[in-house]
């Protein structure tokens, strides 16, 4: 007697069981390839699959809102849910802004995909001084929203600048203030492990 053929008969069952076990809303079972269970040295486990679409994650309150970035494009918070935010509010002509400026951008580069950093550019209607901090504090690589209005800064109680939001991946506020750089970079790395 041949085990191979012994063994691909068994998985075959093993693997086919729970399928007539489920009911409608089962998922169901891999596929069994009898002929690649029979050519190998050993058990075959089929690759599992999945049809059933992942859910979207829940929009907490901190992300709703919207905006327009300095470029003139729309903005949708919403689509950060699940994700840790940092919110960096801004003035064009706030030294202390400008200081942060590097820093806020390192964390950005060295966060990349893990921790969004988010500018709201606000206190000031004049967007090519926007565009020129933007520069001179070599803060390109973030994503910048003219909040000109004050829209944004309301929403968060901002009064002052430099202001920072941290947003945590499940939506809560964690912290809301002036950062100086060092706890800055430490609270960034704290969302990026919660």
């Amino acid at each position: 007697m041949r085990i191979r053929p012994v063994v691909a008969v068994l998985l075959a069952a093993l693997v086919l069981l729970p399928a007539g076990c489920g009911g409608s809303g089962a998922a169901s079972a891999p596929k069994f390839d009898a002929k690649a269970a029979a050519a190998s040295d050993g058990p075959v486990v089929p690759a599992a699959t999945s049809s059933a679409p992942t859910a979207p994650a829940v929009v907490p309150d901190a992300l709703k809102f919207t905006g327009t970035t300095l470029e003139g494009r729309p903005f949708d918070a919403a689509k950060y849910a699940g994700r840790p935010v940092v919110l960096w509010f801004w003035a064009p002509w706030c030294a202390v802004c400008l200081g942060q400026a590097s820093t806020v951008g390192d964390l950005a580069k060295q966060y990349d995909g893990k921790v969004t950093m988010v500018g709201v550019a606000g206190l000031d209607k004049n967007t090519k001084a926007m565009h020129e901090f933007i520069a001179e504090g070599e803060v390109g690589n973030v994503t910048h929203l003219n909040d000109s209005a004050g829209a944004i800064w309301r929403k968060f109680g901002v009064t002052q600048q430099s202001f920072f939001v941290m947003i945590d991946r499940k939506g809560k506020i964690q912290l809301n203030g002036y950062q100086d750089t060092v706890t800055l970079g430490q609270w960034v790395a704290y969302l990026d492990q919660h």
